[in-house]
């Protein structure tokens, strides 16, 4: 399974950006795909995550990200808006996700890196 992500860039704070991710390979619609992120010397950061029918987000972000996803391209989306200088970062897609103590993903993508300039 090859996860491709793209999307990334530079913006100013309060700006939009949305990133799209390709899944290839021998996959599944049922299963929960979903996004990451890491700020430099931070840990990673569970950031959305999308089922067939529902919707996971981290704290930091509900009501400014959504996510989605369109599985006759195999492919998820996220949009991002009212961006804040915090969300620099390194947003990787991963696919074959399930919760355990904490979300856990078995198929990563290399990321994209999203940067917001105050």
């Amino acid at each position: 399974v090859q996860l491709q992500a793209s999307g990334g860039g530079l913006v100013q704070a309060g700006g939009s950006l949305r990133l799209s991710c390709t899944v290839s390979g021998r996959t599944a619609s049922t299963y929960y795909m979903g996004w990451f992120r890491q700020a430099p010397g931070k840990e990673r950061e569970f950031v959305a995550i999308i089922s067939l029918s529902s919707t996971y987000y981290g704290d930091s972000v509900k009501g400014r990200f959504t996510i989605s996803r369109d599985n006759a391209k195999n492919t998820i989306n996220l949009q991002m808006v009212s961006l804040k200088p915090e969300d620099t970062a390194v947003y990787y897609c991963a696919t074959r996700c399930a919760y355990r103590t904490d979300w856990v993903c078995d198929y990563w993508g290399q990321g994209t890196l999203v940067t917001v300039s105050s």
